[in-house]
């Protein structure tokens, strides 16, 4: 598949990939850089990424992304790390339940500047949960 193939697909078409059970292996690369978020995002959340997809989308400009990876139960122990520094709070919050945080991690966060930060650490680790809709891959939640 060329990039200009993938262009010229609707935005509709490319969320059924990022969605789909039988996704390809030639479209993840043109998932892994989607220009719509929305469409990035949903592959984000797939529980079958390969660990250089999450190491990718891991460093994503948009908080969003970093997000969806920051639940993962796969991320390494410097991903971890990342996570818990990076600039945006939301993303702090995500990693704060994360069951792999070490008990420095999560006293870091129980003492971060922002206070959903502080309260989600407080909650202690959620494990990240499946969910599949008939039809689509499996996504973390």
């Amino acid at each position: 598949m060329s990039d200009a193939s993938w262009r010229s697909m609707s935005l509709e078409e490319r969320l059924k990939w990022a969605l789909s059970p039988e996704l390809p292996g030639h479209y993840r690369p043109f998932l892994l850089r989607e220009q719509w978020v929305q469409t990035r995002c949903y592959f984000a959340r797939r529980a079958d990424l390969l660990p250089e997809e999450v190491a990718a989308l891991a460093r994503d400009d948009d908080y969003v992304i970093r997000l969806c990876i920051a639940k993962r139960p796969d991320l390494s122990a410097e991903q971890v790390a990342e996570f818990c520094a990076d600039r945006d709070p939301n993303v702090r919050y995500a990693i704060a339940r994360n069951p792999l945080l070490t008990n420095i991690q999560r006293a870091e966060l129980l003492a971060d500047e922002d206070e959903l930060v502080r309260t989600a650490a407080a909650k202690g680790p959620r494990p990240s949960q499946e969910r599949c809709r008939p039809g689509q891959a499996p996504l973390l939640r």
